[in-house]
């Protein structure tokens, strides 16, 4: 595989494959329940690299947590879907939803589908928080997933190079993208497997989104009144549904 083409940034610098169709990112998770650090780091890739859509997918089953989500499916997906009401580009993807069999879903299989079914040339992106990313090399396939769609990986502040290095799949290496200047809104790099196959790599630097989805819970959970006592960290929307139905207590 070969270096693929950029498409330049307006103020310099390259941002991404040249498409010269939609510009897609999937953003998996539990979204257990979304909060608006989840909409930051949406707003910032699809800012960086001009994406078209970014596929919000509550997971079904993930491999990774045995144990599952605290809230089921449909109240996930309706809370995603209240969370990104009124963002441009943003929509609710149902390609990780639970499958018959009730087998795990895999980022890796759904990547796939959701590159089959691209329009000709479109290109595919995947966008994780830095947490996802740091448990990389225990997904299924996971050397093949930069490969199948260019990852893009929402850090924190102060984190090196050498960080994303060490949580690549083994034989994987990562250097930066010739011509392609770091900037305060997008870092790009080249991840290269042993056969010399090489994939983009896109790191959103300095994010500052300390909000964890289990604090939430836990937070709500120890409430002892009726209101959540989180909305400062959830969309208005979603801080009322969680309420409505009860959701973590």
């Amino acid at each position: 595989m070969e270096t693929p083409p950029t498409h330049a940034n307006p103020s310099g610098g390259a941002v991404g494959p040249s498409c010269d169709g939609a510009r897609v990112a999937f953003f998996g998770g539990s979204f257990d329940p979304p909060h608006l650090g989840h909409i930051a780091v949406a707003r910032a890739a699809s800012d960086a690299l001009h994406l078209d859509r970014v596929l919000f997918a509550p997971v079904g089953a993930q491999p990774l947590k045995p144990t599952g989500s605290t809230a089921p499916f449909a109240d996930r997906v309706a809370m995603t879907e209240l969370a990104i009401a009124g963002e441009s580009g943003f929509e609710i993807s149902l390609a990780d939803a639970p499958n018959a069999a009730g087998q795990p879903n895999y980022t890796l299989e759904t990547l796939r589908r959701l590159r089959a079914g691209l329009p000709a040339g479109g290109c595919l992106f995947c966008l994780m928080g830095a947490d996802s990313f740091a448990s990389l090399r225990r997904w299924k396939g996971s050397a093949e997933i930069p490969f199948t769609a260019a990852l893009i990986v929402a850090s924190r502040p102060g984190q090196r190079l050498d960080d994303f290095a060490r949580f690549l799949p083994q034989g994987l290496t990562i250097e930066p993208l010739p011509g392609s200047p770091v900037s305060i809104e997008l870092s790009s790099f080249l991840i290269r497997n042993p056969a010399g196959e090489t994939a983009p790599f896109y790191v959103l630097p300095g994010l500052h989104i300390e909000i964890s989805a289990s604090d939430i819970r836990a937070q709500v959970r120890s409430s002892s009144h009726d209101a959540v006592a989180v909305n400062s960290l959830l969309p208005a929307t979603v801080a009322d549904y969680i309420r409505t139905r009860a959701l973590y207590r």
